[in-house]
């Protein structure tokens, strides 16, 4: 059987960064094993769906590079692919399982309800639930003379479909992460399958849809593991075991402190994102990881080590050697720490090693957006000068800023310790032998200066450094030989003149 797996997010706000690990895992899987990867949108819960959170989904993943191959949208034999799409389809469904005695009508008002809870509570149960110890004496069709149930039926009386479970039974199943798990029925509450507005449940539609659609493998959270008894059941109820998906249940992603499950508060406690991309609602605005320079690619590395691990000492994989590295038995129980600082770490080691052109073309509408338009034939050499340092693309729009405007500020206190009256003398010889050159070139530059500072008896450090500080604003940067190259001949003569004067003002300043 062909491997067809599902990513099946609800529209109720935005993707969270583990809804991305699962996503990846989902994708990874498929294309491992030449599956499919399928988008559904699981929107059955209209009280929760927010405006935007659909299209934030599709976004996301497609920034990621997580192209579904079925989806809304996209071409598929097995949609709708939003289960709001699908209401009649599970009204059968549910009417089928009615129908064939493993499931029931429950007629119970939420006053009738509370009654319920509150008279198990004064009987000494602490967490009550509607089950088989209950459902004789509570109002439905397993309770109710079958003529009473359907003259309700025909009054319009509203009613909830809850699958009935069967007292004392075992439900197991193999987890392809946890291996064998088995619960007791009698843990287990009758799920509501229909709510009263004719919607399912996600329980309901999560079976029915994943049994349409052919999914062979169901890869989801942890947070999930505990409402698989209940599918199981379902799809006994169903008669279709013999075709009901593998399970892989993922680790949770826990605080940085590894206390908890990581959430939207801790990105904002902590100054780090847990988006993939910005989102803005009545509780703030969130910046993402593409909003804070991360490349999808350095992303999706980082994500995919938050539970799993190829049992190599390899840690850069990008998408193709992943999806060759990956099995869902190398992914571990436990929860996965989140650590923002090995975030960083991927994301710079891709922009190191990231081609010139390539990295250009990624930054060239940032700096556009910060300075106006820029000369896109400077930017792979700018690229290659300031990679080394830069963590994410940030640092490459900010850290060079003195190469798309003059610098903003001085390091007054360093030009103080180290400007005199000789080096201006000498700064100014300095600057001349630069405007004679005929080839502004790193080899040449260097060619200029080294001999004259070697010559004048001065110290390589103390020049080079004022040299760059006349230039960028600062002493300390990236090689100054190249830096100068880059910002070209008249820029570079024109603010050593201007630096000149300014460096000898610092000095008039500090002598009073």
């Amino acid at each position: 059987m062909s491997v067809r797996v599902r990513f099946a997010p609800s529209p109720t706000g935005p993707l969270h960064i583990g809804g991305v690990r699962t996503a990846l895992y989902n994708y990874l899987f498929a294309r491992a094993n030449n599956g499919t990867f399928i988008l559904r949108i699981e929107d059955t819960d209209q009280t929760r769906y927010v405006e935007g959170a659909e299209g934030y989904i599709v976004e996301a993943l497609s920034w990621c590079g997580l192209e579904p191959d079925e989806g809304p949208g996209i071409s598929g034999d097995h949609g709708p692919y939003r289960q709001s799409e699908r209401k009649d389809l599970y009204g059968h469904y549910a009417q089928q399982l009615v129908e064939s005695g493993k499931a029931y009508y429950a007629f119970d008002t939420p006053e009738q309800l509370e009654r319920m809870r509150e008279d198990l509570k004064a009987e000494g149960v602490h967490t009550p639930k509607y089950d088989s110890s209950v459902r004789e004496r509570m109002h439905n069709s397993v309770s109710l003379p079958a003529e009473r149930v359907q003259a309700l039926l025909d009054q319009g009386v509203p009613y909830t479909i809850r699958l009935l479970v069967p007292p004392d039974e075992q439900v197991t199943f193999v987890d392809r992460i946890r291996g064998e798990i088995t619960f007791s029925t009698s843990e287990l509450d009758d799920k509501v399958l229909l709510k009263t507005g004719g919607m399912p449940t996600y329980h309901l539609a999560n079976v029915v849809d994943d049994h349409l659609m052919g999914i062979t493998h169901v890869i989801r959270g942890e947070e999930w593991l505990s409402s698989t008894a209940h599918h199981v059941l379902l799809y006994r109820a169903f008669g279709w075991e013999a075709t009901m998906p593998e399970f892989a249940h993922l680790p949770l992603i826990l605080k940085p402190s590894g206390q908890g499950k990581l959430s939207k508060r801790d990105g904002a406690k902590f100054g780090f994102p847990v988006f993939p991309l910005f989102w803005e609602d009545t509780s703030g605005a969130f910046l993402g990881f593409r909003e804070e320079g991360f490349l999808p690619e350095a992303m999706l590395n980082f994500l995919a080590f938050l539970g799993w691990n190829p049992g190599t000492e390899q840690e850069i994989f990008d998408l193709n050697e992943l999806v060759a590295a990956f099995s869902l038995e190398q992914v571990s129980r436990s929860g996965a720490r989140f650590d923002y600082d090995k975030a960083l770490w991927f994301n710079s080691q891709y922009l190191q090693t990231m081609d010139d052109q390539t990295l250009a073309a990624r930054l060239h509408p940032l700096l556009n957006a910060k300075y106006g338009k820029v000369d896109a034939a400077i930017l792979p050499a700018y690229c290659n000068l300031f990679k080394e340092r830069a963590q994410v693309l940030g640092d490459l729009v900010d850290g060079g800023s003195y190469v798309f405007e003059e610098p903003g500020d001085y390091d007054d206190a360093f030009v103080s310790r180290k400007w005199d009256a000789q080096m201006a003398t000498h700064f100014d010889g300095l600057k001349d032998r630069l405007a004679d050159l005929s080839e502004f070139a790193p080899q040449q530059i260097e060619m200029a200066i080294k001999p004259y500072i070697q010559d004048n008896g001065l110290r390589f450090g103390d020049v080079l450094q004022l040299l760059r500080c006349s230039v960028s604003g600062s002493p300390k940067g990236p090689d100054v030989f190249r830096m100068l190259a880059l910002l070209d001949q008249e820029t570079v003569v024109r603010r050593m003149t201007a630096s000149i004067e300014r460096f000898n003002h610092v000095k008039a300043i500090e002598h009073g």
